[in-house]
């Protein structure tokens, strides 16, 4: 609410295996090149819609990266990883997919009644104060952070922390913030890379490999600042589930 007028409602489902922001690992079922779009089963009952628009530049890299995890485990860091070329911005889908290909996909929209999810290939892992970007190299300063002196700090002390093939955007949360509580939540992720990475080995789709918070606590990591006062609840368990998750995310709240 916002001067007493409601201003965001969100709602979750019961249904909870296919989260926005879930990753997982999908075989494309058929092409549709009238569509330019692909559709992947990624374990619904409904096949999941991925268009070429949604594939991401990167694409190309991240197909390869697949392959790598799949059949042999090799490291999962991408320090050593040779990155290719961008796709065509406007390309045709079966240029560049093949039926049953293996591929890395997250949710970008949940299933409704009769469509399947919606999916992107431009996998990132979010947290708190940064979103990790893999196969990139670009770090990008939120434009919620206004001070360019902060930005600027921000942007040298990103760069000085992060692994190499790795893009960052920088959240608004991040503003005044350490550089030991970055690094740390950096750690966090890639951790959350590497195990995703070892579950891809030998590993027959569809597969979920990362799960998405529940709607309580991505909402409280997207958009909790110290500008909160109060958060209302009107449930025991979800209250003590809030309570858990902000001692670990902000515990001087």
């Amino acid at each position: 609410m916002e001067d007493r007028r409601l201003v965001e409602l969100h709602n979750q489902k019961t249904d909870t295996n296919f989260t926005v922001g879930d990753i997982f690992l999908g075989k494309i079922k058929r092409l549709m090149p009238g569509l330019n779009a692909a559709f992947v089963d990624i374990g619904h009952k409904k096949d999941a819609f991925l268009h070429y628009t949604d594939l991401g530049p990167k694409l190309n890299s991240l197909i390869k990266f697949t392959n790598i995890a799949v059949n042999s485990g090799n490291t999962p860091r991408l320090d050593n990883f040779q990155i290719e070329p961008d796709i065509e911005k406007g390309g045709k889908i079966d240029k560049v997919l093949k039926r049953r290909q293996y591929i890395l996909v997250q949710i970008l929209k949940e299933p409704i009644s009769t469509k399947g999810p919606r999916l992107s290939c431009e996998v990132t892992i979010p947290g708190r104060y940064l979103v990790l970007t893999p196969f990139s190299n670009v770090i990008a300063v939120s434009k919620k952070i206004a001070n360019a002196e902060e930005r600027k700090r921000l942007k040298v002390l990103i760069e000085s922390i992060r692994p190499k093939n790795f893009g960052v955007i920088v959240r608004t949360a991040a503003e005044g913030k350490k550089v030991a509580d970055l690094h740390e939540e950096l750690q966090i992720m890639l951790e959350k890379w590497d195990g995703m990475f070892k579950q891809m080995h030998n590993a027959k789709p569809p597969k979920k490999l990362m799960s998405e918070l529940d709607k309580t606590s991505s909402i409280l990591r997207d958009l909790l600042t110290d500008s909160f006062n109060k958060i209302v609840v009107n449930d025991k368990q979800l209250y003590h589930s809030i309570k858990t998750y902000m001692e670990s995310i902000a515990p001087e709240q």
